[in-house]
């Protein structure tokens, strides 16, 4: 099962969620990968404390022109939806911040002046902590796009019983492509009005991709009881609520995970856990043996 830990902002505890998830899972005899999805500013090591046995550069691909082999013709300029590569006289201005990598540009250039080559955009590091396997993607500096780093590291995780993608924050295109292809989405909120406006932009988003989902709600009776009648209109199942303590934040702030610190968490994570698997079974399976999305 493929579960997506997302939020329509940040700080709401994905990643606290996420990294909790998968160390009650992996203890219960799962067998778990993380993902760190969050490629901009991946934090999920900082409790889960892997040891990383590798690294590999990830990247895409970009237009390089020949000038020499350049007939000067446009056909590459009015190709590309994103102004990447733009004719102007006699000379082709590239913007690789711009590329999309979608290879139009090469396939439509008739003296075959462009060619793509490999741009490192960041890198997939890999290890293990402890019984969970650990993944996460770390985009380099100065990187306009992110998306292309996210998709090479969902591809790195391995086939396993369970795998958590802790996904960035948003409802931007890095969160869809973190999301893509989940069998199940968790959205993690908190009872605040800043919270609730953005659990509804999340939840439109999931709604749009047709992804089966749920809510958890962090730091709960902090707030109001909006983001619970919200939920209830909209026939979004609450599949967790974790208290507002101050024992949570105080085991965070020593990179301490609550399921650790506090058995009532664990109890909590546990049961959550519990309820994401039932929706795993209950998925429908196609006569090809795969779940429909």
């Amino acid at each position: 099962m493929r579960i997506a830990i997302a939020s329509g902002k940040g700080g709401t505890g994905k990643t606290t969620v996420s990294t909790n998830l998968a160390l009650v899972a992996a203890r219960n005899g799962r067998d778990v990968t993380y993902v760190d999805c969050d490629v901009e500013e991946p934090n999920g090591h900082l409790f889960l404390k892997p040891e990383l046995t590798s690294s590999a550069p990830v990247g895409r691909l970009q237009p390089a022109v020949d000038m020499e082999r350049c007939m000067h013709c446009g056909v590459c300029c009015e190709i590309c939806q994103y102004s990447a590569i733009v004719c102007i006289g006699e000379k082709v201005l590239l913007h690789p911040e711009l590329c999309h990598s979608c290879g139009g540009c090469a396939l439509v250039c008739r003296p075959d002046a462009i060619r793509e080559e490999f741009r490192v955009a960041g890198r997939i590091e890999a290890g293990q902590s402890g019984p969970v396997r650990f993944i996460q993607g770390v985009l380099n500096v100065g990187e306009a796009m992110s998306a292309p780093v996210i998709r090479q590291v969902k591809a790195a995780a391995p086939s396993v019983e369970l795998v958590i993608f802790d996904s960035p924050p948003g409802t931007s295109c890095p969160v869809i492509e973190s999301v893509e292809g989940a069998d199940f989405v968790l959205l993690v909120t908190e009872p605040t009005p800043f919270g609730l406006n953005d659990l509804k932009l999340a939840v439109e988003m999931v709604r749009a991709l047709k992804l089966p989902h749920g809510v958890c709600i962090n730091r709960a009776g902090l707030g109001n009881q909006e983001t619970e009648e919200y939920c209830r209109r909209e026939e979004i199942q609450i599949l967790a609520k974790i208290p507002d303590d101050r024992r949570v934040a105080e085991a965070y702030s020593r990179g301490v995970l609550a399921c650790e610190a506090i058995p009532e968490i664990r109890d909590r994570i546990e049961r959550l856990l519990a309820c994401l698997l039932d929706r795993g079974r209950a998925m429908p399976v196609s006569s090809e043996g795969e779940v429909p999305r």
